[in-house]
C-alpha cells in the first residue's frame, strides 16, 4: 500500500536553493516509489518584496544584501551550479547567443499566479507552472516582472491567458497570498525552501535525497499510527 502524503513547499522563484531542493526530493520520491507518494503545493515567499518593478541585476544585489564580493560570489554561484547539476536540475543559461544579465525581479506576480494555477487546475499544473517559471528564470533569464512574460508562461502550461490576466489584478486572490506569506512568518519560516509534510512537519533547507527519504518515512509511519 502506497502512503500519499502532502506536501506544501515555501519558495521563491528566484531562490535557487528551491529549485535545487525540489530536485532532491524528486530523486527522493523515485526512490520511495510504490512506498510513499506525495501531492506537493507550492506555496508563497517573496525574499525581495520591496523589489522595484525594473528589477536589479543579481550581482549588485547580492553584493549589496548579503556584503559579498564579486569573487565570492562567483564561488558560491559555481559551487551551487554543481549541487543543482547532482540535484538533476540547472541553474546556467541555456539560450543563444550571449546570456543577458542575470536579474532579480519582483516576485508577487509569480505567486498570484502560482495560488491561481492551484485553485483553477489543480497541484499537478501548478508545479508545472513553477518549474516553467524556474526555467524561464535561471535558463532563459526572462523579465519575469514582465505581465506578458508571466501571461505566455501561463499559457504554455494550459492555463487560459484571459482568466489568468484577471487573476493578476484580482485583489482578493492578492489578499489570500499575502495571507499565506504572513502564515510563513508565523510558523517560524525566515527562509528558502521550507517543506511541510502533512500539514505538521517541517523540513528546512534544500537537504539531500537521503535526509529526505528518511524524514518522509518518519511522517509516513506517524500518520499511519495515528489513524
Amino acid at each position: 500500500m502506497t502512503d500519499t502524503l502532502t506536501i506544501d513547499i515555501y519558495s521563491d522563484v528566484m531562490c535557487p536553493w528551491c529549485l535545487i531542493g525540489y530536485g532532491q526530493l524528486t530523486k527522493a520520491l523515485a526512490e520511495l516509489e510504490g512506498e510513499i507518494a506525495a501531492d506537493i503545493r507550492w506555496r508563497p515567499f517573496e525574499l525581495n518584496p520591496q523589489m522595484p518593478p525594473e528589477g536589479e541585476q543579481q550581482e549588485a544585489h547580492l553584493q549589496r544584501k548579503y556584503r559579498r564580493s564579486a569573487e565570492e560570489g562567483a564561488g558560491l554561484r559555481s559551487q551551487m551550479k554543481a549541487i543543482a547539476s547532482g540535484a538533476g536540475v540547472s541553474l546556467s543559461f541555456e539560450g543563444e547567443g550571449e546570456a543577458p544579465p542575470a536579474m532579480m525581479w519582483n516576485t508577487r506576480d509569480c505567486h498570484k499566479l502560482l495560488a491561481f494555477a492551484l485553485e483553477q487546475a489543480g497541484p499537478q499544473v501548478q508545479t508545472a507552472l513553477k518549474l516553467a517559471l524556474f526555467k524561464a528564470h535561471f535558463n532563459r533569464r526572462e523579465p519575469l516582472g514582465n505581465r506578458d512574460v508571466l501571461l505566455d508562461i501561463a499559457a504554455s502550461v494550459g492555463l487560459h491567458r484571459v482568466a489568468a490576466k484577471a487573476a493578476l489584478d484580482d485583489p482578493e486572490l492578492e489578499a489570500r497570498v499575502l495571507a499565506e506569506e504572513a502564515q510563513a512568518w508565523d510558523m517560524n519560516i525566515s527562509g528558502v525552501p521550507a517543506m511541510i509534510i502533512n500539514g505538521k512537519f517541517m523540513i528546512p533547507g534544500a537537504q539531500s535525497p537521503e535526509v529526505y527519504v528518511n524524514a518522509l518515512r518518519r511522517v509516513a509511519e506517524k500518520s499511519r499510527a495515528a489513524v
